[in-house]
């Protein structure tokens, strides 16, 4: 498996929910599986067969984590060289040709995009749009929705 890239934020936020998952929710699963094997019979234990369903869903999940953050080339944007120029990691402010209208976009790996949140995978149209691009410029974005124009207004490092 090559490199993800990733930023900071997004792999400080998976290392503190792998640490919640190894701390806190496998000793609690362990200790439910525990008490519910102490009730006897475990073929018709509901209890048991759902304390173990959520223990392999722990499991599983801690595996993930654990293999993204292996694969992971994590980028902190605020050690890069500040040049106005559009790069992986970036927060950047743009204008719309048409109506004028500001969106803000932060341009992270596809694990971390949340659209909702101005959070856009560098795999999405706009992201490879606006790479390598710098502030002033006015960029084509092809999308399933039509062609957009935007010019770059801002590029924030943080």
């Amino acid at each position: 498996m090559s490199r993800v890239p990733m930023t900071a934020s997004g792999a400080e936020k998976l290392r503190a929910e792998l640490s919640q998952l190894k701390t806190e929710l496998r000793p609690k699963v362990i200790q439910a599986i525990a008490e519910a094997r102490a009730h006897g019979d475990l073929k018709e234990n509901a209890e048991y067969h759902a304390a173990r369903e959520q223990q392999s869903f722990i499991e599983g999940r801690i595996n993930e984590i654990e293999r993204k953050l292996a694969h992971a080339h994590i980028i902190d944007v605020t050690r890069l060289p500040q040049n106005g120029k559009v790069v992986f990691g970036v927060t950047v402010v743009l204008a719309d040709e048409e109506t004028g209208t500001e969106v803000r976009y932060k341009i992270v790996g596809e694990d971390e995009a949340e659209a909702k949140e101005g959070r856009i995978s560098v795999s999405s149209p706009i992201a490879r749009a606006l790479i390598g691009k710098e502030e002033g410029e006015v960029v084509q974005v092809r999308a399933p929705g039509g062609t957009s124009h935007y010019e770059v207004v801002q590029v924030l490092y943080q």
